[in-house]
């Protein structure tokens, strides 16, 4: 039988899934697949981080980063992407437009899921927290990997559609799919998270 859950269950955090620089500069190609609209979809994620600020939700910053001898890419690169998020670079810092502050907590990661090989489930029990809400990209890989792991570690997962974006545009839609099937009202959006803020 199907239970109705609130956008908020319990204690929340926000959770900013790989949000940084990036890698095309100067006209060069990508190194990753972006949809359309991805850098569209980002501008509104500062405004959930200034509200989780405001109301005493807990931020947790994630960053891809790989070493520069490429040791750490496992798989990764067997699929469509290329070399990207190398250390030192100045695209695999976090975006300015977040404004990250000393004391935030940031995790860096090697791989897709923020869970794997990270600190990331032992900051979150630390928290008390109940409810993830991720933002970020890509929604298909790394938002969608970190959403199935939550979840199997009993977290109630949110995904604030318009403040994610994916590889592309189908890629995207499908992995919210995927993401609404293990959990009913899991995609929302950016005012119905900000709205859940003010009611806390």
């Amino acid at each position: 039988m199907e239970t109705k859950r609130a956008l908020i269950e319990g204690n929340p955090v926000l959770v900013i899934v790989d949000i940084q620089g990036g890698e095309s500069k100067d006209g060069e190609p990508s190194a990753i697949p972006f949809m359309p609209d991805y850098d569209k979809r980002m501008e509104g994620v500062p405004s959930l981080i200034q509200a989780a600020r405001q109301h005493g939700v807990p931020v947790v910053f994630f960053q891809e980063v790989h070493r520069r001898n490429l040791i750490d890419f496992g798989r990764e690169l067997d699929g469509e992407e290329g070399i990207h998020l190398l250390e030192g670079n100045p695209g695999t810092e976090i975006h300015p437009s977040l404004g990250l502050l000393p004391d935030d907590y940031v995790i860096t990661k090697r791989r897709y899921s923020c869970f794997y090989g990270t600190e990331f489930e032992i900051l979150l029990r630390a928290l008390k927290a109940d409810t993830l809400i991720l933002v970020g990209g890509h929604t298909d890989v790394c938002v969608h990997y970190t959403f199935a792991d939550a979840h199997q570690r009993d977290f109630f997962c949110r995904v604030v559609e318009d403040c994610v974006a994916g590889s592309s545009t189908e890629a995207h839609l499908a992995s919210l799919k995927a993401m609404e099937y293990l959990q009913t009202g899991a995609v929302c959006s950016s005012d119905e998270v900000l709205g859940a803020f003010q009611s806390l």
